[in-house]
């Protein structure tokens, strides 16, 4: 079992995601730093091991991981412009998606995001604010389709809630992990 190739690069993925969880839990942040580390390491093993299948092992595995990047980081990218996710839950994705491909490094963001769709809604009923989040969600959504002296004024900061999302990216993570070692 772990003697392929991914199976490495899953458990290091696996203990970056879970050192920036616990960064994001106890500060809010995830490092640059972390990030950067990260990726230099899981980038580094996937091309040392990629080395064995000679230069097109290597050109696969640069595709792969570019692709990978590329694609795990175009809804995070947009989420992030419009203030909806953080710079370092950003980056991490990208290196997520780097370090496992496209396909398993969207399953993990798919599984990320799945977590905190379960997670806010019931975080929000336990605070009481369920109800104005649904609210303020519907108005959002109609935004677009009233007439501009109809729509509403930018929320109030106080009226946002703030989630960290890299305990959801570890969770993804972990989810993509535990199948793919399961085998299923």
């Amino acid at each position: 079992m772990f003697t392929q190739p991914i199976v490495w690069s899953l458990l290091l993925t696996l203990l970056l995601t879970a050192a920036a969880a616990i960064c994001d839990l106890r500060t809010g942040l995830i490092p640059n730093r972390l990030v950067a580390v990260g990726a230099a390491l899981t980038l580094t093993l996937g091309f040392a091991l990629a080395a064995e299948g000679g230069v097109s092992g290597l050109s696969g595995y640069a595709i792969s991981a570019l692709l990978g990047m590329v694609l795990v980081s175009i809804v995070p990218a947009l989420l992030y412009r419009m203030g909806g996710l953080g710079g370092g839950d950003l980056k991490l994705l990208a290196v997520v998606g780097a370090a496992l491909g496209p396909y398993l490094g969207l399953e993990a963001e798919l599984y990320a995001f799945a977590c905190v769709l379960l997670y806010a809604p019931a975080r929000l009923l336990v605070e009481g604010k369920l109800r104005r989040a649904i609210q303020v969600c519907g108005s959002l959504m109609l935004q677009p389709f009233m007439p501009r002296k109809r729509r509403s004024k930018p929320l109030a900061t106080q009226e946002l809630t703030e989630f960290r999302f890299g305990p959801a990216i570890f969770a993804g993570t972990l989810a993509v992990t535990v199948l793919r070692l399961s085998g299923i």
